[in-house]
């Protein structure tokens, strides 16, 4: 059952025997919400001041499960914009009906939910050593995909589970380290890091390797902050470390440049962009001119590569900035990215930000930036050494592409979850 903003669903529960509606919350369930958090949780607590931002702006819907007119249980959901993919941020029982159900049934509440808004997946972390709620969630069908160490208050490790709630897809995924951006404009190279990391176990994943790929591949400027990092540097970086590389862009030009307004900040954008081209074209690393959309990309995916494609951060953040995210599935209907960016401002964990489902035809407009509409995917694999022995060979379709920035956000201290 989906319960929409609206929707009250009152049954006999199947945990009680006893008449209940699982309803969303309201403002006015602000003090039965903090009551039950005061007595099911000694730390990670939601205040009254969290609940009730989370009732009111967030993107998160809240069900209650009400007995004889008392509020005795809650689940709450986060939903990713721009993505088909749900969190369980929390799940609190009163003790008093602890062990009798109430939990699987707001689970099931939730499941039903999110599957309503487009979900179809359902990830949650919890408490390595909640064995109880470890196996109320794996007998309900969740797979543990990760571990998070010093994640809550008292440094407790949390584990990480998903579900497939619509197990008919049959995604065709990669197995893609992540690793989370540390800077706001380190998005590239952070993705960058993902797909060689893929290409080569061992490659240590580390900040100085990150930073270092942003010295090698920044455009300088970008609006008013440091300058993000773009195909060709970044094609560079990859190209020197022993991948190959194939370069696509929509159109020439400089990218971005129109996000600067000094004339000397232009000059100096396209002179690193001229730069960057110039070493590309003594060395073997394709370079067209065109639009490689998700059917394309998806086939060079099937051949090995590991696409990095650049899109716009207001499908997902509401902000206008270009970011790079990482390629590492496909099935039917959905591709699968790996976002280096967390919000943490927003309650999202690294869980938010894995395999994150979006569906074909939002990605396509997804991967996009500016009003020109430029487009920018950069697919690596691995050396193939007999066809670079005589040097370069690179295909280059209209005049040399642009250098496009990025953006993103500090992985900055925000609440973790609890359960």
């Amino acid at each position: 059952m989906y319960i929409n903003k609206q929707e009250v669903v009152t049954a006999v529960s199947l945990a009680t025997n006893r008449a209940v509606t699982i309803r969303p919350a309201r403002l006015q369930d602000l003090e039965a919400l903090v009551a039950i958090e005061v007595r099911s949780f000694d730390v990670d607590r939601f205040s009254r001041r969290s609940f009730r931002y989370l009732l009111t702006r967030a993107n998160a819907e809240t069900l209650v499960y009400e007995e004889q007119g008392q509020v005795l249980a809650y689940v709450m959901l986060l939903f990713n914009t721009g993505t088909s993919l749900a969190r369980l941020y929390s799940l609190a029982v009163d003790p008093v009906l602890r062990g009798k159900g109430v939990g699987s049934e707001l689970i099931a509440a939730a499941e039903a939910s999110a599957v309503g808004h487009d979900c179809i997946y359902l990830r949650l972390e919890v408490r390595r050593n909640n064995t109880t709620a470890i196996r109320l969630y794996e007998k309900l069908g969740y797979k543990q995909i990760g571990l998070l160490p010093d994640y809550y208050e008292d440094h407790m490790e949390a584990l990480r589970y998903e579900k497939l709630l619509a197990p008919h897809l049959e995604p065709d995924m990669v197995r893609v380290p992540y690793y989370e951006q540390t800077l706001d404009f380190t998005c590239g190279p952070s993705a960058l890091l993902m797909a060689m990391k893929v290409l080569d176990p061992k490659l240590e994943l580390s900040r100085v390797l990150e930073l270092r790929l942003w010295r090698e591949s920044t455009t300088i400027f970008m609006t008013s902050g440091h300058g993000g990092c773009g195909p060709y540097g970044m094609a560079l970086s990859a190209y020197h470390r022993g991948f190959d590389v194939e370069i696509y862009v929509k159109q020439p030009g400089v990218l971005f440049v129109d996000s600067v307004r000094s004339e000397e900040k232009k000059e100096v954008m396209r002179l690193v962009q001229e730069d960057f081209i110039d070493e590309l074209s003594n060395l073997p690393v394709k370079l067209s001119h065109r639009v490689l959309r998700v059917n394309l990309i998806q086939k060079k995916f099937e051949s090995g590569g590991i696409p990095i494609v650049l899109i716009s951060s207001y499908r997902i953040y509401r902000e206008k900035f270009p970011h790079w995210v990482v390629v590492t599935g496909f099935d039917e209907k959905y591709i699968y990215v790996h976002d280096p960016y967390v919000d943490h401002e927003s309650g999202k964990t690294a869980t938010d930000c894995i395999n994150m489902p979006i569906l074909r035809k939002d990605f396509e407009r997804m991967a996009r930036y500016g009003k020109a509409g430029q487009q920018a995917v950069l697919i690596l694999k691995r050396r193939d050494e007999g066809a670079h022995a005589t040097g370069g060979n690179k295909t280059v379709t209209g005049k040399a592409p642009p250098v496009a920035p990025i953006r993103s956000g500090y992985p900055r201290a925000g609440r973790n979850p609890r359960r």
